[in-house]
């Protein structure tokens, strides 16, 4: 695949990724990395998010949140294609999201 072409991942996170700045950090690294897309909490405990842009940056960004934050544990991390109707969840005009709950 070339590097720089687009794609679109979703990730479902769980551990200890509620309470403990897991969104943030996901929202800060992935400016960082010059991705778009959003992230939210679940209500079974779990945080899911949606990452479009370079392949290089996405995989550079699902090995930071198989990490997480410094209080935050990962027990497991499942990545999968993303559809474009996911990644237009995001709030109307924002490189990337925090999405409410669901």
């Amino acid at each position: 695949m070339n590097e720089q072409a687009r794609v679109i991942r979703h990730v479902s996170v769980r551990g200890l990724v509620q309470g403990v700045g897991y969104r943030a950090f996901v929202e800060r690294h992935a400016l960082r990395h010059g991705l778009e897309g959003w992230v939210r909490n679940r209500t079974d405990g779990s945080v899911e998010a949606v990452f479009a842009g370079p392949a290089s940056a996405i995989e550079a960004m699902i090995a930071e949140c198989r990490v997480g934050p410094r209080h935050g544990k990962v027990d497991t991390l499942d990545e999968r294609e993303a559809t474009q109707e996911e990644f237009e969840l995001r709030a109307p005009g924002d490189v990337f999201s925090v999405l409410p709950t669901v």
